[in-house]
């Protein structure tokens, strides 16, 4: 038997845009790296843009002196291939911070170069960063830029070319298997064990779930990996293939959810061999490639039944709930961070509402006595009086706003000094917000904070808030 279940702190609470009982879902599906499986992040995304930079390098590009900034950029930034920028949006695609190379725009220069330009997922224009796993490609691609505009590299003909390239690049180190090979020779340098994420799996058996580890990971990466991080901790004589019904490696999400594809079995587990699939999936087994269908109809569930976790918020959750309706959770270890950071900005976030309130007042008094002075000009009646009185609230106005700059601007750094909280844009909700709220039923930091709420948990949304709440007490 398993221990009783933990008490989390505030930032590893489980976060519902939609209530979910997982009472009734019966099948969890589980993609592996950054959600089971969490990685160092400077050590992963470092490893990844230096290899990357060989790849550039062996092409005759200049890129020896580039280096990697773990904390220069975070999730939910967009890459806008037309200028060459990396901007942040809010929900409703507004951009209110940009950086061109390694330059960030001004205030001026932000309005001027993206008013009445709306940042659309989507649009051939924008490319979103939904994973950690992006952080070296913007790392890349803000220090590329400097170089491309002094026409330093060769064959580069825009921005999107350039975008290309560093994917081409990117896309080769995750493919010829230097980086997976960096980690299987030095696990412990990579990877972040999670002591709770054991026990909330086995939990989620006990009461009836069918797990499923489903990954775009060749199957010897995955055994290698599953291994070094689940099997010491397992009970005497299991493994961690004994807490999975079903494993399926190369799956290709998103198409994997989207599309219908071939699976086949993995007969040779030591060399990889394969042979084609047909018929139902068979328990114990692991399959190579496949498709979300095959699953729903072997298992004979609901897709509501279904609950996927991953931590891409467009290949794990977007087209999951999208295209096959089954319930999501998003994983952003990230969160932790946010919320602990938010925390110790609790008294100065209440000491900011407070002056907040009273700039409104103060700004409310200046515009109705400059109203009431503009009212005495046109009428030609004496206003003297209302122009002391005007200029004595403006000044109140400053006065307040002096005071208000600091912890403001220490709130829009909250997170990320240079790009502030994942979750917010200024006062709005970020462009990642929106994509989470709508596509994401849960939103959480690790895989083992449903261990806290047990898989009998009833998982309730809050209440959403409008504009007009403030008005009713």
């Amino acid at each position: 038997m398993t221990d009783a279940p933990p008490i989390l702190p505030a930032s590893r609470g489980l976060f519902c845009n939609r209530t979910l009982n997982l009472r009734g879902v019966r099948a969890i599906g589980y993609d592996m790296d950054y959600t089971l499986i969490h990685y160092f992040v400077d050590e992963w995304e470092r490893a990844a843009f230096e290899h990357a930079r060989e790849v550039l390098a062996d092409e005759g590009w200049p890129v020896t002196d580039l280096t990697f900034d773990p904390d220069a950029f975070t999730l939910g930034l967009t890459f806008d291939l037309e200028l060459g920028n990396l901007v942040k949006a809010t929900r409703f695609g507004y951009a209110v911070r940009a950086q061109h190379g390694d330059h960030p725009l001004s205030f001026r220069e932000l309005r001027d170069t993206y008013y009445g330009t709306v940042v659309e997922l989507g649009a051939e224009r924008f490319e979103f960063m939904n994973t950690l796993f992006e952080l070296s490609r913007a790392s890349l691609w803000c220090q590329l830029v400097e170089l491309h505009d002094r026409q330093a590299l060769p064959g580069i003909s825009s921005y999107a070319h350039l975008y290309r390239a560093i994917d081409e690049a990117l896309g080769t180190v995750h493919t010829d298997g230097s980086l997976k090979a960096a980690i299987v020779a030095e696990p412990d340098r990579f990877v972040d064990p999670d002591p709770g994420l054991i026990p909330t799996l086995q939990d989620q058996r006990l009461a009836g779930k069918q797990l499923l580890l489903i990954t775009n990971s060749e199957w010897s990466y995955t055994q290698f990996m599953m291994s070094w991080s689940f099997d010491r901790f397992m009970p005497a004589g299991e493994t961690w293939r004994d807490l999975f019904d079903v494993v399926i490696v190369a799956a290709a999400k998103p198409r994997f959810f989207s599309k219908v594809g071939p699976i086949y079995r993995v007969v040779d587990e030591e060399r990889g061999l394969l042979e084609p699939h047909f018929g139902p999936l068979e328990p114990g087994t692991v399959y190579h490639g496949g498709n979300a269908r095959m699953v729903e109809q072997s298992l004979g569930h609901d897709p509501s039944q279904f609950l996927y976790v991953g931590d891409h918020l467009f290949g794990d959750v977007h087209v999951t709930k999208d295209t096959l309706r089954w319930r999501t959770a998003l994983i952003a270890r990230e969160l932790e961070a946010e919320v602990d950071a938010a925390d110790r900005f609790r008294d100065d976030s209440r000491a900011l509402g407070e002056m907040m309130e009273e700039k409104i007042r103060r700004e409310r008094e200046h515009s109705r006595l400059r109203m009431a002075r503009r009212r005495k000009v046109v009428a030609g009646e004496p206003h003297a009086d209302l122009d002391a009185a005007a200029e004595a609230a403006a000044a109140a106005v400053g006065e307040i706003d002096e005071r208000i700059a600091p912890l403001a601007r220490a709130a829009t750094e909250l997170g990320n000094v240079a790009w502030g909280p994942l979750m917010r844009a200024g006062v709005d909700k970020s462009l990642f917000a929106r994509q989470v709220e709508k596509y994401a039923d849960v939103y959480t930091s690790r895989v083992s904070n449903f261990r806290a709420e047990t898989p009998y948990g009833y998982l309730r949304a809050a209440r959403g808030s409008l504009p007009h709440d403030s008005a009713t007490p």
